[in-house]
Formats: C-alpha cells, structure tokens, sequence
C-alpha cells in the first residue's frame, strides 16, 4: 500500500467516525475485490483492522480476474482476516460459514473491454448480482450493497440536471454502450425486487465517473486516458469537440459514502455518489495538463475506434441533495487535487505503471 493510498484509506475512515465500528468482528463477502474500486474498500478495511476496530473484520475477496488485477490485492494475502476466492460470480457461490455484509463491485466497467465482452458484461451485472442476492436471501446479512452506475440514467435532458434518483433514464438498449447500461438497469430491478420480497437489506450506489490511484492507464475512459498521455510526455488528446461535461469525483470521497449508505438503515434505496463540480471535457483536459506544470499541451483528435462518441451522454452530473440528507457526508477532494494525487501514485510506482 503507497503512501498515497494509505493516507486515503485513513482519511475514509476519519470521516466514518463511530459508524465503522459496525464492522467489528463482522465477515464481509467483497465480490470484484481485485478491482479499481473493490481493492480500494479492501484497503480502507484492513487499515481499519489494524488501527481502529475492536474487532478485525474478516474479508473474502472473490474475483476472476477477467479485469480486475491480483497486483493491487497482494499485500493482502498474508493477513488472517483475508481469504481469497477465484470465482466467477456467474456461477453460484458457496460459503463454508455465514457472511454479515456483501459488497458487489464485480463488473466489466471499461468501454473497450465490455463492447468487446458484451455477453460477459451481461452476465456479471445480471446473473452475477442475481447469485449474489440469492446468498444473501439465504444467509440473512445486515447489508447488501450494490454498485451500479450514472450510466442507468444514459443521456439526461437539461430539465434533469443535475439528475436525480428519480430520474428513469434515457437509454440506448441496441447500441455499443447498451450491453453495460442496460444490464446495470436490471441489476437495480434484481435488487428492488430482493427488498420487495425478500427484505434483502439493499443499498444501490450510482457511481458518477469515480478516479484515483490504480485505475488502468488502457481503462478507455477519459481520466486515465489523459493522464497517460501526460506521463508518456505526449499532447492531452481529446477524441471529441471537448463540450460534453461530466463531473469527476476522487476514489476516497466514493468510499466513504458507501460505507456509510451500507452501513446505514436506508435499505431498499438508490443514491448518487460522485462529485457535483461539473466540467467540458476540454476543461478535464486542461486541468490535467496544468497539473504537468503546463509543459504539455491540448490537441483535438479522432478516435480509431468508430463507437467511441455513439451514445455518449453529453451532460452528467449528479443531484447529491438524497445522499447528503441520509448521511454525513460531501465530496472533499477537489479535481485539481484528485488530479495530482493521482498522477503522483503512478509516478511513485515502480517500472510501468498498470
């Protein structure tokens, strides 16, 4: 764990307060662990272990890892509170004992690779979210949290901006990007329907645009694609004219609200979590440039791949007004210091860069 992200998962649990000591002694089913934001949370966990909690918390991490990377958990391995699970979600889970908490961030979230694994992408959101609440329903928990997407609200008209949870989506279900969203959809249906008849104790996260540290360089989305093109030394590239808008929030502000929505009693709920600071995408690049002292420089291009601007929303940018009522939290880390935290991990990693 880099000095970077430790002194996140330290500031995560700072803001949690007496809320994570509901982990105590608790076992966590972590499914998508050895991804960008699953090994995040693991992270956040295993600090509290070791300085916080009464009592360790034990975590069983499964993961195929058809995208997610053993690197970024293998620090891990050693502990007595982790135990680790090559699986695929698609297939049914069994457990030697009973687990308090199931976190679900198994996915396939990069562009290229899910237009390239639309099938898989379509089975990890529907029949791995379909597994996973079955266990749950069986082995009673005191929290299921799910991790869905901003991308269910697809292409918000200007009267739903800054959107709300209320908003039902203007989604493509035939296009390039529809085999993610779509599935996304109906793993919030999957779930709404465990609360309904079940009373599985669902929480729905709607991430918008999460960033930080271990994010792919070759993920496809912009964040990493800019940064990349600023550690090699080359030009920001911008495949598009640089005036759709999205709003970027930093890794260790997206933990901490969805610890505390799982760990909270608003069950049955969706909530935003993201950052409402809305920026071009020409901005984005800017903002990246500058944080390469300026000695780089902005240049408009085009993709070579021909689906790379279909469906793409052009505005997005989330209403946090439920989540702030429900918990204590707001975003902190502001763009420009997201930025160069970011940018600082991976030039503090040793060799490539992931």
């Amino acid at each position: 764990m880099t000095d970077t992200i430790q002194r996140d998962a330290m500031d995560v649990c700072d803001r949690m307060g007496e809320a994570l000591h509901g982990l105590s002694g608790s076992t966590i089913l972590a499914a998508g662990g050895g991804g960008f934001i699953g090994s995040f949370v693991l992270d956040v966990i295993a600090y509290s272990n070791d300085h916080i909690l009464e009592q360790p918390a034990t975590v069983i991490c499964v993961d195929n890892y058809k995208t997610g990377s053993a690197d970024r958990i293998a620090h891990l391995r050693a502990s007595d509170n982790f135990t680790f699970r090559q699986h695929d979600i698609t297939e049914p889970l069994e457990l030697d004992h009973d687990v308090d908490y199931i976190i679900h961030m198994a996915s396939i979230a990069s562009p290229p690779r899910y237009r390239e694994n639309r099938l898989p992408t379509v089975d990890v959101n529907v029949l791995g979210t379909r597994n996973l609440l079955e266990l749950a329903r069986q082995n009673p928990v005191k929290g299921f949290l799910y991790l869905s997407s901003s991308e269910v609200y697809g292409d918000p008209p200007a009267s739903a901006l800054p959107t709300p949870e209320s908003y039902t989506g203007n989604v493509s279900f035939t296009g390039p990007r529809a085999c993610y969203d779509e599935s996304k959809r109906l793993a919030e249906c999957l779930c709404s329907i465990y609360y309904e008849q079940y009373d599985v104790p669902i929480k729905v996260i709607r991430p918008f645009n999460v960033y930080g540290p271990r994010l792919n360089l070759d993920d496809g989305r912009v964040m990493p694609d800019f940064i990349r093109n600023g550690l090699d030394g080359n030009p920001i590239e911008v495949y598009s004219d640089g005036k759709a808008t999205r709003s970027f929030c930093y890794i260790s502000d997206a933990i901490a609200a969805s610890l505390l929505l799982m760990l909270s009693n608003h069950n049955g709920e969706p909530f935003n979590v993201g950052n409402d600071e809305e920026i071009t995408i020409e901005g984005l690049a800017q903002e990246v440039n500058l944080a390469f002292d300026d000695q780089l420089s902005v240049r408009f291009a085009s993709s070579d791949d021909p689906d790379y601007l279909v469906d793409n929303p052009q505005r997005r940018c989330p209403d946090l007004t439920k989540v702030k009522q429900a918990i204590p939290w707001e975003p902190t880390i502001t763009l420009r210091e997201g930025i160069r935290r970011t940018i600082q991990w991976y030039r503090d990693q040793p060799g490539d860069a992931p």
